[in-house]
């Protein structure tokens, strides 16, 4: 006689089944946000629709208890958030804040290149400009009024900013806060420590890579040298780099900032006498010219903050 126990085990394990298997459904249908969900999209939803969702609902159901639980997420970065798909209830997983913080962060610091500066630059911003000082409130105002002027309209040609004054007054910090601001509204920027970049292109006439550096400051959409008069001044770096970048920003009318320890009368001084002794008013004449239509010249003022 057959023996007929196994087959009745099996019988009674499937029926423990099917009632675990509608008490996981129940328990995923009465979730909060299932419910929310539902509720939402009650015109597209019948019971044939939530029987075709259920693996996904409870998919759901399951990562949003495991990531409050403390647990990590199935996709590391991301939550699983309910969407309408064609005839059924899906589950996409979505970035959370500190992840898309990160990547617009990202984004933002590959929009700025910084050249031999220190790249705690990136963090500057206009909050941080003390401007209680008298001295550093129309260098402040005028960062602000190019930067507003300049996203309302970033194909018209604006005339830049020329920050002079003592060590330390903030001057490179401006820029690169001119810079971040513009750079979280999707423009991009180079910042170049001047006196740096004209050692890297005398050195790099051995290595013929004298012209892609060169390239590369003139074609920037902004362009930012800071320290300029703090070179070693040749006739060569003044008329065949310096002259030339300035040059092709002018014919193109590309926004074009600078710093400097000197004002525009003293760095006209420096630029007229070369390193070889030679004295040349008439050239470093032409270069004032064009730094003058590239840009306003502009004192910061106040005491040094380097040691604060």
């Amino acid at each position: 006689m057959q023996n007929i126990g196994p087959e009745i085990k099996k019988i009674l394990e499937q029926k423990d089944y099917k009632q675990r298997l509608k008490e996981i459904q129940a328990e995923a249908l009465s979730d909060p946000d299932v419910q929310a969900f539902i509720n939402q999209h009650q015109d597209q939803v019948d019971d044939a629709l939530i029987q075709r969702s259920l693996s996904k609902i409870y998919e759901f159901v399951q990562e949003k208890n495991r990531i409050q639980a403390g647990y990590a997420p199935k996709m590391p970065n991301f939550h699983p958030q309910l969407q309408m798909n064609v005839n059924y209830i899906d589950v996409q997983y979505v970035a959370n804040e500190d992840y898309l913080a990160k990547q617009a962060a990202l984004k933002r610091n590959r929009r700025i290149t910084l050249v031999d500066l220190p790249k705690s630059l990136r963090e500057a911003n206009f909050d941080q400009f003390d401007v209680d000082d008298p001295a550093r409130q129309e260098a402040a105002s005028r960062a602000l009024t190019f930067t507003r002027d300049y996203l309302q309209a970033p194909d018209r040609f604006h005339k830049a900013l020329y920050f002079h004054g003592a060590f330390g007054v903030g001057k490179t910090f401006l820029l690169a806060a001119i810079a971040n601001d513009l750079a979280d509204k999707g423009y991009e920027s180079t910042l170049v420590h001047y006196p740096q970049f004209a050692q890297a292109i005398k050195q790099s006439i051995a290595s013929n890579t004298v012209q892609d550096k060169l390239e590369s400051l003139q074609k920037a959409p902004l362009l930012m040298l800071d320290d300029i008069g703090a070179e070693s001044n040749s006739a060569w770096l003044r008329d065949d780099i310096l002259g030339v970048i300035l040059q092709y920003r002018m014919n193109e009318q590309l926004p074009t900032f600078f710093s400097s320890n000197f004002n525009f009368d003293e760095l006209e001084a420096h630029l007229a006498r070369t390193n070889s002794g030679d004295l040349e008013p008439v050239k470093a004449g032409r270069i004032m010219e064009r730094i003058s239509f590239l840009a306003e010249e502009i004192e910061v003022g106040g005491r040094n903050r380097r040691h604060d």
